[in-house]
Parts: C-alpha cells; structure tokens; sequence
C-alpha cells in the first residue's frame, strides 16, 4: 500500500492514495468524509438507542419493507432437489427456458396478459433492483432525462445521475390519488424523457394504479415516445376483491414498456433474488444485453424453484390474506388515535400523515420529528417521508406468528400511543 501524509494540528496521519481515486459520482475526493446522516441510518441508530435506554420494552418495527416470513415448503423442497443436481451448476447467463416460459404463463394466469413470447419478451434478473440499476445503461446518455414519481424507489434515477443524465420529479400527492400528474410536467422534460418509472401498488404510499391510469400512461409515452418502467413488486398483493393489475394488461403497454415482477414480496423470496422483466422486445434484448456484462445469472436451482412458485399464484393469495387481516387491523387502530388512515387495496404499507404536535406539548417539524418520537419513546419504528408532504409509512410485515399474536402488536401500538392526543 502506498501512502501520503497529511498534517492535522501537529499530527501526522496516514492517508491511502485511494482517496483520490473514488470517482465524482459516489463524492469523489470526499467520499467516506460526509458527516450528513441519511434517514434509514438515522432510524437504526435511534432504535439503537432507545433499546439501551428501554431494555425491557420490546422494539415493535413498523418500519421494515420485507416479508416477515419464509417462502412456502415446497418452493423450498423443490430448490432442495434441484441443488442437488449436477446439471444445475452451470452459469445461466440469461436464464433457463423453464423459468421463462413459468413466468409467460404466471402472467396470463394472474394478470390476463397471454401475448408475451417468453423467448424474445422475458429475461430473468437477480432481483428487480439489478435490473432498475442495469436499464439507465442501456438508454441513458448524459443530458437524458428519467421521470420519477417521489416518494419512490430511487435506484433508477441514481444510475441515471451516474451516467449523467437528469432526474425530473413529480410529486405523489393525495389529490392525485398518489398518482403523477402526467399533465404538470413540463413540455421540454417530455420531449428530452427517456424513461418514466412507475410502481404500483405503490411504496410507500400502498396506492394502487387504476386501469384508466395505465391508459393514460400508455398514451403519454406513445406521444413523446418514452419507455415506462414499471415495477411491479406488489402487483399481486391485493386485497378486498381488488383484482391484481399489470401494466402490460392495458392495450398498447408492450410497445411503450417493460414490466418487472419480482418474486421477493409475492412469495416471500427476497433474499432468493429472483425475479424477471417482460414487455417491449427490444428493450428487453438492450437489458439482456447489459446483464450479460454483468453477471452471469442466478442459480439454476433457484430458477427451477421460481418457476414451481409462479406455477403455484395461491401461495401468494394466502400471503396476501394475511396482510389484508392485518392492515384492517392497524387501520382500525390508527383511527381511533385520530390518523387519517386509509386501508390500501395492496402491498403492505400503509401511508397516513403524520401528527402537527401533541395537545399541549411537543410539536413535530416534520414527519422524521415524529417518527423519532415514536422509535425513542414509544419504541414503535416506521419510515418518515417528507418528500411530497409529511407521511409516515407503517408496514405489516411485523414479527407475529399467527391472529393471535398480530392482534396483540396492535394492540400494544394502541396502548402505547393511547394516552396521546395527537394534532393534525
């Protein structure tokens, strides 16, 4: 290792060539020097704190955005066989066909889309966020432009400042519904956009997209020929009759989109990786394209187990049910202390504003003010956003094995938050 010195106050310290070598896009020079503590950093140190401070009063996390269970037993069986075989152990590159042709069918069966050619129109990822990073490459030239919602899943709109190109966002908002309003973008973003993302149902709002919607969406990229990414994470988690709705659904949606679905959240496998993009042929072929240069496939037997879950949608309808029983339940909970919560019709989050203050105590500034409250003192965790207005968002993927058990988490917020009289 080579080094440099550099004095600081009398001392002399140590430094590693290295430094200056971090490109501009992650701080350059600077990089590891910045002081500024991010939102989901500052959360985990307060629960930190507040465990040591309250050792005796269990943490309830609200705030986590993974299932709280395992996948079913027989995905994991047939991964167990198919670990076990000798022809699995290759690279897989693109994928396997069994995989592909899985996920055509898993579509037409859940989503009514019975036009995709799993050959040319469908590539398997090592998870949706490759792919979200992988796609600003294949499109993104500097001074292009990505629409993105906020609040949302940034990935797609870092990759795209990475290879200099520009971020527009729109606001989510409730009087859109929490959808963007496609019409307040300006004329000149549309005519230099590229890409516009989308994910509905949606984090962390739980909105979902309405048909009509997609529709518009549809017309708006056909008109300045841009290509809708939509990400479709929570599709399939719908509740109270609400059907599972995909873009590609919608007339039109495979000559302007590509659609990625993953398996983390619809079957409990997020740390299995797997997941597969579908739609618009060629752009599907720029991704394959990407990839290929930077990874060479997920496993072959955790394919072979995805397809046997994607063969299987009933494993997500009982995950499903169990996030309905519980967002009623939370809800419910929540209106009682005065919170405008409104049950989702998917995902697992649920998104209310958050408190102004307490009658005749503390104000909170904003929706971080208050989530620190309740992590500090009440030791119930959840995720602040203050992007477009002050929200909270409360997930039920809490620990809790059974009814039983999920009635008393709820139970314990309540009683934990009851003596309040929060101001909105």
């Amino acid at each position: 290792m080579v080094y440099g010195t550099r004095k600081y106050e009398g001392c002399v310290r140590l430094e590693s060539f290295v430094q200056k070598l971090f490109a501009k896009r992650i701080g350059g020079e600077q990089f590891g020097k910045d002081t500024v503590l991010y939102k989901f950093e500052k959360i985990k140190r307060a629960k930190a704190a507040a465990k040591e401070a309250h050792p005796d009063v269990p943490m309830i996390d609200m705030g986590v955005g993974e299932p709280d269970d395992r996948a079913h037993d027989e995905i994991v069986r047939v991964l167990s066989i198919e670990a076990g075989k000798r022809e699995n152990r290759f690279y897989s590159d693109n994928g396997i066909p069994e995989f592909k042709a899985a996920a055509a069918k898993y579509l037409e069966a859940v989503y009514g889309v019975a036009d995709v050619n799993p050959d040319t129109e469908i590539n398997h990822t090592i998870g949706s966020k490759p792919a979200l990073a992988m796609l600003p490459s294949v499109f993104i030239n500097p001074g292009d432009v990505t629409i993105m919602p906020v609040p949302n899943y940034p990935v797609l709109g870092t990759h795209t400042q990475w290879l200099g190109g520009e971020v527009y966002t729109v606001p989510l908002t409730a009087e859109h519904d929490f959808l963007p309003d496609l019409s307040a973008i300006p004329e000149d973003i549309c005519r230099r956009a590229k890409l516009l993302y989308l994910n509905y149902p949606n984090n962390p709002t739980g909105a979902s997209a309405t048909r009509a919607f997609f529709e518009e969406v549809v017309a708006f990229a056909r008109k300045y020929e841009i290509l809708v990414v939509h990400d479709a994470a929570y599709a399939s988690l719908t509740f109270d009759g609400e059907p599972p709705l995909a873009f590609l659904s919608v007339p039109g949606a495979k000559e302007v989109g590509i659609e990625l679905f993953s398996l983390s959240k619809a079957y409990n496998m997020t740390g299995w990786r797997i997941a597969f993009v579908a739609g618009n042929e060629l752009a599907v072929k720029g991704l394959a394209t990407v990839k290929d240069n930077n990874d060479s496939g997920q496993f072959m037997a955790i394919q072979k187990a995805a397809a046997y879950a994607l063969e299987h949608p009933q494993f997500t309808r009982v995950i499903a049910a169990k996030y309905s029983r519980r967002h009623t339940l939370l809800v419910e909970a929540l209106r009682t202390l005065g919170f405008d919560a409104q049950k989702p019709k998917g995902s697992f989050f649920l998104y209310t504003p958050a408190p102004k203050g307490i009658y005749g105590g503390r104000r909170f500034e904003n929706a971080e003010a208050f989530s620190q409250y309740l992590i500090t003192e009440k030791q119930i965790s959840t995720v602040p956003w203050d992007d477009a207005g002050a929200f909270v968002r409360w997930s039920v993927t809490f620990e809790a094995d059974g009814e039983e058990a999920e009635r008393a988490v709820i139970a314990e917020i309540h009683k934990r938050l009851a003596h309040e009289r929060f101001e909105f």
